[in-house]
């Protein structure tokens, strides 16, 4: 993985799927479960567990790296590309930046790019199987191309923003953007 490029600098393998979170794992509801997408979008959205499962979904590989140094390749994520949920929601022109809600009161931002690259996923399943409840079951953002903190379990909701503004973790000292091969890893 070194030799092709894809092991960024401090990190090393990891063949299994380390748990990582803060709080506690929260219990999925389907009857009260709920998707927004909200802010700078001109009618918001809102799905209920039934309607956001029944999106076009695909499947699509691609590496995750931890802020704390691993890195594990090729994982099969299953659900639906960002890129399909945007076809449902038209942006105001001055839509910049992204704030991923989480249970738990978790946020995490992005850049407007990075969150419409065509690898970004609502993630259902990992690894052909439905995602475990401390992976972040039922819905999972993956955003391969930043350290995984960006990657939000249990999503909520997707707020679209004019500016950048710091999630739980970026405000807590992690690095705004989070770029793996260039260690982006703290704000100092």
């Amino acid at each position: 993985m070194l030799a092709a490029g894809r092991l960024p600098p401090g990190q090393s393998l990891t063949l299994k799927s380390p748990v990582l979170h803060v709080g506690s794992v929260p219990i999925f509801r389907p009857r009260s479960w709920d998707f927004r997408v909200f802010g700078l979008v001109e009618v918001q959205l809102r799905l209920s567990w039934e309607e956001f499962s029944n999106l076009p979904q695909t499947e699509l590989s691609a590496d995750m790296h931890c802020v704390n140094g691993w890195s594990r390749f090729d994982n099969n994520w299953g659900g639906l590309l960002v890129t399909e949920l945007m076809k449902r929601v038209k942006l105001r022109p001055e839509a910049r930046h992204v704030m991923v809600h989480g249970e738990n009161k978790y946020t995490a931002n992005l850049p407007i790019a990075d969150f419409l690259r065509p690898t970004t996923i609502l993630a259902l399943r990992h690894d052909g199987e439905p995602l475990t409840a401390e992976h972040g079951y039922p819905l999972r953002l993956v955003v391969p191309n930043l350290y995984a903190y960006k990657s939000v379990k249990w999503v909520r909701g997707i707020q679209f923003l004019d500016r950048e503004s710091p999630g739980l973790w970026e405000f807590n000292g992690y690095h705004i953007y989070g770029d793996p091969f260039k260690e982006q890893r703290s704000s100092s």
